[in-house]
């Protein structure tokens, strides 16, 4: 099997956790204990939020329950191809109104922030997270009955590095090989005064 090494340009020194970090779409076959996704919902669970309102709700299964399978039966078929590999899934999503009732337009980031602490820490861990847009929002939203007040935003495919990319299709095997990543440099998004549109 191809041992997958990933190149990251840093023009800075960073954290080996967030060098490190990239985004496999075929894992190993160990499996994810319950105490073992816990523990990445607990790095989530100390994100900051907006007056500590903390609007994430996260729908998590295991490889081999019945909601691992009822998430991967909400992804589009592209994404089910490949998370089939995962040894654990999520549905992540969002409050859309604040305490008052009012919108929560910051909800999303809060999210964002969660899952920022929640893949840190899995690659601390040596677990690999591969977020995914590419979720019928509506199915999951009916699936896991969430009710008018919360927006399904993305799934989550977990599970170890080191999986064999001979078992992911043909045309997405090049792609899981190639060492070379790349970003926007931060003067293209970053900006000691006005905002510069490109």
């Amino acid at each position: 099997m191809q041992e997958i090494t990933k190149i990251t340009p840093t023009a800075f020194e960073i954290m080996d956790e967030i060098k490190t970090r990239w985004s496999p779409r075929v894992f190993d076959d160990v499996p994810l204990s319950i105490s073992e996704v816990k523990q990445l919902l607990e790095a989530g669970r100390w994100a900051s939020s907006s007056y500590n309102q903390q609007p994430w709700r996260i729908i998590y299964g295991i490889k081999g329950d019945k909601v691992y399978d009822q998430i991967l039966d909400c992804l589009i078929p592209f994404n089910q191809d490949w998370a089939k590999n995962a040894q654990a899934l999520l549905v992540t999503a969002y409050k859309k109104t604040n305490f008052d009732g009012d919108p929560y337009f910051h909800a999303p980031h809060d999210l964002g922030l969660f899952m920022g602490n929640l893949v840190i820490q899995a690659n601390h861990n040596g677990i690999a997270a591969h977020h995914m847009g590419g979720i019928d929002q509506e199915k999951a939203h009916k699936t896991f009955e969430f009710t008018d007040d919360f927006e399904v935003a993305t799934a989550v495919a977990l599970g170890h590095y080191g999986g064999n990319p001979d078992r992911l299709p043909e045309e997405l095997q090049e792609q899981e090989v190639d060492p070379k990543r790349e970003r926007m440099a931060i003067n293209e998004f970053a900006f000691n005064g006005n905002f510069k549109s490109k």
